[in-house]
């Protein structure tokens, strides 16, 4: 009797910019084998995909930290895949000098509501109004004289002081002056209706890729570079290097608590509505 094979499809879903171009390139270019799994990647700007995974549409995206908070019921994180800033992170910029007593009350463009930077910034400083901005207007709309203040996530980070902007605050740094952890920021995401034996593959394939990438970072960079929006090689490089690093192929220990520790900050502030168990799919 002939076997049927069925192939199963799984949409994966993440930023479109060269830090994650560079994680998913061996998925997108075939260079692991998937075991008879067939990959579909979806590139939407980080908020959209906060969004999608609400509604459960994704087997696994990239997804916030900050709006982990809310998918706990129905998504597990994968244990590799987290972007975190190590002292580094969103980046509080304005068009002329300015410290942390003249955030208060300002206009702050802000690249989403679910976002980790939103979350790290209250956290900072609570008393402010949210501009809610696409990530990639934030630093037109600093220039411009829209709002006071802007928030940057993705290359924009390296980039502002060459549209003579003014770094006020870095999150990351803050964050590990609180905690001595890193800023958890984001992460992928599996769905649990996936069943553990599925899950296992999934995050073995995907964990493989930032490996392979990370082994050839020459071939994983030219891919990266067509999602760099304006930087340099050099700069593209620098980036990936500060969010493709050991702590993608693995939380460890102190990746783990850092997601802790920013999430229960977060409720404890009542920034976060709900408590969250944080669930890693090991």
């Amino acid at each position: 009797m002939m076997q049927m094979t069925t192939t199963t499809t799984i949409h994966v879903a993440h930023s479109p910019d060269s830090d994650d171009a560079f994680m998913f390139y061996a998925l997108a270019a075939g260079k692991i084998d998937t075991e008879g799994l067939t990959y579909v990647h979806e590139l939407q700007d980080i908020e959209t995909l906060n969004q999608r995974a609400l509604r459960a549409e994704l087997e696994v995206t990239a997804v916030s930290i900050h709006a982990y908070a809310y998918l706990t019921d129905r998504y597990a994180l994968l244990p590799h895949g987290a972007s975190m800033g190590d002292q580094y992170g969103p980046r509080l910029v304005a068009r002329e000098p300015a410290g942390r007593a003249d955030v208060k009350g300002k206009r702050i463009a802000i690249p989403g509501p679910l976002t980790s930077a939103y979350l790290a910034l209250q956290m900072y400083e609570p008393d402010f109004t949210a501009v809610f901005t696409p990530f990639d207007l934030v630093e037109d709309v600093v220039v411009a004289g829209d709002v006071d203040m802007g928030l940057l996530i993705h290359e924009g980070q390296l980039t502002f002081g060459d549209r003579g902007l003014h770094l006020v605050a870095d999150m990351g740094e803050w964050w590990f002056g609180e905690t001595g952890l890193p800023l958890p920021l984001g992460g992928n995401v599996i769905r649990k209706d996936l069943g553990a034996d599925l899950t296992r593959k999934v995050s073995r394939h995907l964990r493989d890729s930032i490996a392979y990438g990370l082994e050839h970072r020459v071939g994983a960079l030219d891919h990266a570079m067509q999602y760099a929006r304006g930087l340099d090689r050099s700069k593209a490089d620098t980036f990936v290097g500060m969010y493709v690093n050991d702590w993608t192929l693995d939380y460890g220990e102190r990746g783990r608590e850092a997601v802790r520790q920013f999430l229960q900050r977060g409720v404890d502030l009542g920034l976060i509505e709900q408590p969250v168990t944080v669930e890693f799919a090991d």
